[in-house]
């Protein structure tokens, strides 16, 4: 039994790290094919495709996120007598931490499953053998333009989701919780500096190139069938969403 489940444990590992070896490797491979002139127009095709139709889930998510933070915290800050602060703690906590994780997250579950389903799709109609028949690098063909996008795109729709959550904040401390406009503001002058705001917009290029290489790594490797689609949908989502949470950690260490 006990050597049941070393020899167990064993394939995990040595499947784990093969996985982690084709990442690493198809990594290099897509910053190899980056010396290459993009191709523009897909590039806008896919920041269109995957960031013009994220704009109202971010929205959502963000909105909520700032009203529910600011319905938490803001009747503790009034308590003590910190209310001139209140703005300020709203926007930093969001322009750090949740816009980008947020954003990252919604990403992962919108975004890089459109890009796995799209890929494992074209791998299963062999689409993509029919690129390589005609001497044409999968990799330049498809995963560059979407990596670059996701690049562009995610901390574009950070700093929308950064703003939406601060204003949802502000409208809460203004008409629920009876802080003035001009307080709110004030400790936003005072207290908030730019690098709060562009230290996650850095985080948020970071979670762009993941979903990308994660999503078309997961589409490529994707098993047969329509099935396998759906698998390989599911393990993108999962993994995009842990590395992000590992990946915040390390950054947040390295930046703050």
């Amino acid at each position: 039994m006990v050597l049941r489940f070393l020899e167990a444990l064993g394939a995990f590992v040595l499947r784990r790290c093969e996985a982690f070896g084709s990442i690493v490797l198809l990594y290099a491979e897509t910053m190899r094919q980056l010396t290459h002139r993009p191709r523009m127009r897909h590039i806008f095709a896919q920041m269109s495709h995957l960031g013009v139709d994220s704009l109202s889930i971010v929205s959502l998510t963000l909105l909520f996120t700032g009203v529910v933070l600011t319905l938490q915290t803001a009747h503790e800050f009034i308590k003590f007598g910190a209310q001139s602060t209140i703005g300020a703690v709203i926007a930093i906590a969001i322009g750090r931490e949740l816009g980008p994780v947020l954003v990252g997250v919604v990403c992962a579950g919108r975004v890089g499953a459109a890009i796995t389903a799209e890929i494992s799709t074209m791998k299963v109609t062999e689409q993509i053998d029919a690129l390589r028949v005609m001497a044409v690098s999968p990799v330049d063909y498809l995963i560059v333009p979407r990596m670059i996008a996701c690049m562009i795109v995610v901390p574009l729709l950070t700093v929308f989701g950064d703003f939406i959550g601060v204003l949802g904040g502000w409208f809460v401390a203004v008409y629920y919780s009876g802080i003035s406009s001009q307080l709110f503001t004030n400790s936003l002058h005072m207290y908030v500096d730019a690098y709060d705001l562009t230290g996650g917009l850095i985080k948020a290029i970071f979670f762009g190139n993941v979903i990308a290489v994660l999503g078309c790594y997961y589409g490529l490797h994707s098993p047969e069938g329509a099935e396998g689609v759906g698998k390989a949908t599911t393990r993108t989502v999962v993994a995009s969403i842990i590395v992000i949470f590992i990946l915040n950690a390390l950054l947040t260490l390295i930046l703050f």
